[in-house]
């Protein structure tokens, strides 16, 4: 070995960062001391060995490099569960400049995500402490009720004037817009909120058992029950509130005894004939047409007029699109805690493909999908294009219908090149000639903006 060889293996062996080299066949062909620590594989392991033996992700940025040939700097990787790193990598070409292997540096970043999420977490605790403790002496049980539109605020300003009172209140909304939510913070806020909320999902409740569930039973009633009897969900909920969710999904011979204890405040067991003296607030909601239920004798009018003293419709999520970023930075923060993984940024053409989303499911929708995003993106930034990967049945249908206009009619080499040039120049017209941005916005890295510059000349 020559004394340059032994000069340039004593500094790898000093450098912190894990150095490794891959060649075309993706076998590892040099594996530095800060390796072995950083991924606990010896050498005599892994040299001369396939590196997929030992890292199982497909997204393998030295792998990537090898493919595409193009370099990656500052780049944030997960090479396993277990590491995160700060990674360089670019590819190895011998003196005829053929393609022969690739080199990654990874800088180890483990522990300052780690601390990082802690530190969030204890931030999102020390918040909900403070939502508890309330410093500032005003409490604000609809905090849960996120957003900023006036559609909503009309709402929660409805809301918080039936929390003062006992009223019955009727909660209507499509499915997804947070009805218990708002039910939930409408006894929090009222007179009851040291009594008991009890939630009843009426659409969730087997016909047979709905009366004993509702209203509970006396020992001995039928076979199986228990001996000293069962108190019901009503009986459960005396001195605070009863939640009835799906309260269109309610049996007619319910909606009768429903009825008389609404008017005579008065609950009678199944196999019971005094009946008990109950004082319990109700709230009920739906995601159904009552009316039209009525119309078709589904639903009885004087239970209609009884449950809807006060009414609320919680709006759907198309028509309070402002809100859509706050939730989902609110959404993204929850599971990125939840998961302990960075928080990724929603790049700003990603969210406008948000904003053009009509939300059918609404928020539990718009918190589906984002839990959905942090459990399959590895990336710091989520770009348009991961936003149709990660929901493809959304919608979006005039991108997918240009996408797949351009599958059936690829373009020509020299089309595709003075339409990527065009693009580019746009876009740092746009950006007043900021790179980073313009690479940024582009959803490409700022060293493939550069190869870019340089082989159109721009």
């Amino acid at each position: 070995m020559s004394n340059e060889l032994y000069y340039l293996n004593a500094i790898l062996k000093m450098e912190d960062d894990a150095i490794t080299i891959v060649n075309k066949e993706k076998e590892v062909i040099f594996w530095n001391e800060a390796a072995v620590r950083t991924y606990n594989i010896t050498q005599e392991e892994i040299l001369h060995k396939q590196i997929t033996d030992y890292f199982y992700t497909e997204d393998l940025v030295v792998l990537q490099v090898l493919k595409s040939r193009e370099e990656v700097w500052n780049e944030y990787h997960r090479p396993r569960e277990d590491k995160h790193v700060v990674i360089n990598a670019v590819p190895i070409y011998n003196e005829e400049k053929e393609l022969v292997a690739a080199v990654s540096i990874e800088r180890d970043i483990t522990q300052i995500v780690k601390l990082n999420a802690n530190l969030e977490s204890t931030s999102a605790e020390l918040n909900e402490l403070r939502q508890k403790v309330n410093l500032n002496n005003e409490e604000n049980p609809f905090v849960n009720l996120r957003g900023k539109s006036s559609i909503l605020k009309q709402t929660i300003q409805m809301a918080r004037k039936a929390a003062k009172t006992n009223a019955t209140t009727l909660i209507l909304g499509e499915s997804g817009t947070g009805k218990e939510i708002c039910a939930r913070a409408i006894h929090d806020a009222s007179g009851r909120n040291d009594g008991p909320f009890i939630p009843v999902n009426c659409g969730a409740i087997p016909q047979a058992l709905f009366e004993s569930e509702l209203f509970g039973y006396e020992g001995g009633t039928f076979t199986g029950a228990e001996k000293n009897g069962k108190a019901g969900k009503l009986e459960l909920a005396d001195g605070g509130t009863l939640f009835l969710d799906e309260v269109g999904e309610l049996p007619l011979e319910m909606q009768v005894k429903l009825l008389r204890v609404l008017q005579e405040e008065t609950l009678y067991r199944v196999g019971d004939s005094k009946g008990r003296k109950i004082d319990v607030r109700f709230v009920a909601a739906t995601n159904q047409n009552l009316k039209q239920l009525m119309e078709q004798k589904q639903f009885r009018s004087d239970l209609y007029y009884r449950l809807n003293v006060i009414q609320l419709t919680m709006p759907p999520l198309r028509h309070r699109i402002e809100d859509i970023p706050e939730l989902t930075q609110v959404f993204l923060k929850q599971f990125a805690l939840r998961y302990q993984v960075p928080l990724p940024e929603i790049e700003q053409n990603a969210m406008e493909l948000l904003l053009e989303y009509d939300w059918p499911g609404n928020v539990r929708e718009l918190r589906n999908f984002m839990e959905r995003i942090i459990i399959l993106s590895e990336k710091p930034f989520i770009t348009r294009k991961d936003m149709l990967t990660f929901f493809p049945n959304a919608g979006w249908k005039e991108e997918r219908a240009a996408l797949s206009s351009e599958n059936r009619f690829p373009l020509l080499p020299e089309e595709k090149e003075n339409l990527e040039r065009q693009q580019i120049e746009e876009m740092l017209k746009k950006t007043n000639g900021n790179k980073s941005l313009t690479a940024k916005k582009l959803g490409i890295s700022r060293m493939t903006l550069y190869n870019k510059l340089r082989k159109y000349e721009l």
